[in-house]
């Protein structure tokens, strides 16, 4: 637990709107955190991102490392810039570099109506969409990140991993997330993504998912191939409850799962593994708007609840999940408002904050 109830977080505001929606999120942590008055933040920043690479040739220094590896929780904001690339024409991502680090398999993308933008489906159902979206965040096709071949400039090569243990650790965390949620009234339902018809390598996939799901019978399965779950995204969204794919697969699908609540805006994250956390929203840096001051911080914000959310369930202290839900309740508020809630960062930072009290 953290000492006196105050939790160490190290902050990335990395590039472009990531520093603007940084704030907002940091604004709104604070706001809570006070209005609760049972727990606090010390919030400690570091350089990290594609800026930083360019000033130094360093994207995450060995000082960012530390402040990672000692805090209770990671927030970060968005980095990277189509402009600045390593050698091989690949961006800067020291987000990936946090996930393979810290072994944070669990990539987990919340799609919610309630927290999003104007509806994109008329469905009457379209209100009901809820789910959420879980892809292994360091094995599939990721694996070969930054270390892919070319081959006499005639053919390019990547390789898809994917292990019994990895495999295990994120069916399970996603079988667990969904019976918390059918406490909190949910559906219940894990379904998995894959494309076994295929591929070797999913077809192994799939079995580890059979063999969990043996030891979790009170939990509903389904199983999709990807390109049927995107028609079925469409169609059918508010049917889903937790997904689990593989990770190429589910960075896909959670952009598309975004573009039914609004937009990458309305998209919070988090990377989780046994013991550390990354958060940020799922948006990227988006320097077209930068210093603009209307990037839309409601993703960010959301991330911070998730944040805390975690804090809570991990240090068994229910002030931080009561506080998350505060800020899921404000937002929701908010946003009942229409376009003018998040016309400005900083107006619906306020408005938020408001609501919470």
């Amino acid at each position: 637990m953290a000492s006196d109830n105050v939790f160490e977080i190290c902050v990335l505001p990395g590039d472009g709107i990531g520093t603007e929606v940084t704030s907002s999120t940091i604004a709104v942590l604070d706001a809570v955190s006070r209005r609760s008055r049972r727990f606090a933040f010390n919030f400690e920043y570091f350089g990290a991102g594609a800026e930083l690479y360019l000033q130094s040739g360093v994207a995450m220094p060995d000082e960012t490392w530390r402040g990672a590896e000692e805090a209770h929780a990671i927030f970060l904001g968005a980095m990277g810039l189509p402009r600045v690339r390593y050698d091989d024409g690949t961006e800067i991502t020291p987000q990936l570099d946090l996930r393979f680090s810290f072994d944070l398999y669990a990539g987990v993308r919340p799609v919610s109506a309630r927290r999003g933008g104007p509806p994109v489906l008329k469905d009457n159902l379209a209100d009901d969409i809820d789910f959420v979206l879980i892809r292994e965040s360091t094995e599939g096709l990721f694996a070969s990140c930054g270390k892919g071949e070319v081959i006499a400039d005639r053919e390019a090569r990547d390789t898809m991993v994917i292990t019994r243990e990895r495999s295990r650790q994120v069916f399970e965390f996603a079988f667990q997330l969904a019976r918390d949620r059918a406490s909190d009234g949910g559906k219940s339902k894990v379904t998995l993504v894959d494309k076994a018809n295929i591929f070797s390598s999913m077809a192994f996939f799939r079995k580890v998912f059979d063999e969990v799901a043996q030891s979790h019978k009170d939990i509903e399965t389904e199983r999709l191939y990807v390109d049927a779950c995107a028609l079925d995204l469409v169609r059918r969204p508010w049917e889903f409850d937790v997904l689990v794919t593989e990770n190429m697969f589910g960075d896909i699908l959670s952009d598309l799962a975004a573009g039914l609540v609004g937009g990458m805006g309305f998209a919070p994250s988090a990377d989780i593994g046994h013991s550390r956390a990354v958060f940020q929203p799922a948006h990227g840096s988006a320097p077209d708007i930068a210093g603009k001051g209307i990037a839309n911080p409601t993703a960010a914000i959301l991330s911070g609840a998730m944040m805390l959310d975690w804090l809570g369930r991990k240090h068994q202290f229910d002030p931080c999940i009561d506080a998350a839900r505060s800020i899921e309740a404000a937002v929701e508020q908010v946003l009942k408002g229409g376009q003018e809630a998040f016309s400005t960062t900083a107006g619906m930072t306020q408005r938020v904050i408001d609501a919470i009290g």
